[in-house]
């Protein structure tokens, strides 16, 4: 009777624990009326709600089962049932842990650049949606852009199942941003917002397959074709980056992959990522065939006077001595052969970038350096003319960064304003607080 007095306080506890990571709202991670330009849309939060809500749906479901079996099943079977109900509480504490971090650094001096980056990121999206109308299969939460450490930024794309959250599916992209990357000129944000693309676009395996084929074909090598076949998702994100910012995207990758030889020459068995020094030759021949014959040789030149493998390399020999041949292959399979879910189109097709975009790209990096933000630049370009601005030394990285250039293109593109006047009913707790507009297609 003992042990069983003392089980029930521990399921009172877990009682009082469950209802509380039920439900967030804009007050509750703490962002302000002045923040609502910067905030997600009603519809992140209601679908971060509705992950809460069924975890604890099954939260409820257990405690109920726990409730009636604790008088008489056996003591063992009574830890191993509130075990159970623990393990859905630490799924919801991580859920809400997470989309809390997100959301609530929309409430701090990081918003802007974040939703600067929002909105680069949704331009990516109308890119798509502009050259292949319908392609996807229907509204699209828009990615949300957080501040992390780490390295290099990540992704977390729409609907993988993340260890972070115990297998808990993501319910839209999240894109992580290191702490000290939060430029405006960051050309490998374009390559983490491509991962997304790849994914929604639903050609992931298709990509796959068709590299696995191609390669071993051009090769008759398996081990060859397995490597480049796992490498495909970074170098699809890498091909479509240059889609989406033209050179610039190559110049930002390289500068990014810009390493001591051991580590740029040095082949990682297992890894996801293209080896350093075969990646940026892989860029170079997609600058060449989409007609930057000049920005891939000088490319080409700068990365072969940094890294001479006669001089030294860690790559197996097979590897290195088919990349000539092999490289055309890869990029011509995944940017420029047609897939069935992109409607028997290639990526090329569905994301044109040609020298008019380039041009219009020079003459924004020329306005930036004048302190003026091209208002008629798409912002996915506006990311590669401040990496020419940048590039140019005649302006400071300050003057690039301050909020409101990033922020400009960010007001032009939609993101929503905060109303004049007072506070009024709040569109996702329904409690006071800030307006909304209608949610945009792209964002239910």
């Amino acid at each position: 009777m003992l042990a069983r007095a003392f089980l029930q306080t521990k399921i009172v506890a877990l009682t009082a624990r469950a209802r509380r990571l039920t439900r967030m709202d804009y007050d509750s991670v703490g962002i302000r009326p002045q923040d609502m330009p910067f905030a997600p849309s009603p519809a992140h939060f209601q679908a971060a709600n509705q992950r809460l809500a069924a975890i604890n749906r099954e939260i409820e479901r257990r405690l109920e089962h726990l409730r009636r079996i604790w008088r008489s099943a056996s003591l063992d079977r009574v830890l191993i049932d509130i075990a159970l109900v623990e393990r859905e509480l630490d799924r919801a504490r991580r859920s809400f842990g997470l989309f809390f971090e997100v959301f609530s650094q929309r409430g701090s001096t990081f918003a802007p650049t974040l939703a600067a980056h929002d909105v680069i990121a949704a331009d990516c999206y109308a890119a798509i949606r502009q050259a292949a109308p319908r392609i996807f299969r229907g509204p699209l939460l828009k990615p949300l852009c957080y501040m992390e450490h780490g390295f290099s930024p990540a992704t977390m794309r729409r609907g993988v199942l993340l260890n972070r959250l115990l297998g808990e599916p993501n319910p839209f992209p999240l894109i992580r941003i290191p702490w000290d990357r939060d430029n405006p000129w960051q050309s490998v944000f374009l390559h983490e917002v491509s991962h997304n693309l790849q994914a929604d676009l639903g050609i992931w395996q298709e990509n796959r397959q068709a590299v696995l084929r191609r390669i071993f074909g051009a090769s008759g090598d398996p081990g060859i074709a397995r490597t480049y076949g796992r490498w495909h998702k970074e170098i699809f994100a890498d091909l479509a980056a240059i889609l989406l910012g033209g050179p610039a995207a190559a110049w930002g990758m390289a500068i990014f992959l810009a390493h001591p030889a051991p580590r740029t020459l040095t082949y990682r068995p297992g890894s996801a990522h293209p080896t350093a020094y075969l990646r940026i030759h892989i860029l170079v021949e997609m600058l060449r065939r989409t007609g930057f014959g000049n920005d891939a040789e000088r490319l080409r030149r700068v990365w072969e006077e940094l890294y001479n493998p006669r001089r030294f390399h860690r790559l197996p020999a097979r590897l290195l001595m088919t990349s000539g041949q092999v490289i055309p292959h890869v990029v011509d399979e995944i940017a420029f052969q047609t897939r069935r879910n992109l409607a028997q189109r290639a990526l090329a097709d569905i994301l044109p970038f040609g020298p008019d975009d380039e041009r219009a790209i020079h003459a924004g990096a020329r306005q930036l350096v004048e302190g003026r933000v091209p208002r008629d630049l798409p912002p996915r370009h506006l990311v590669s003319a401040a990496s020419y601005a940048l590039a140019s030394g005649r302006v400071a990285p300050r003057a690039l960064a301050r909020p409101d250039a990033e922020h400009a293109g960010a007001e032009r593109a939609g993101l929503r304003r905060r109303p004049a006047g007072g506070r009024t009913r709040h569109p996702a707790s329904g409690r006071a607080a800030r307006r909304h507009p209608p949610l945009r297609p792209d964002e239910r």
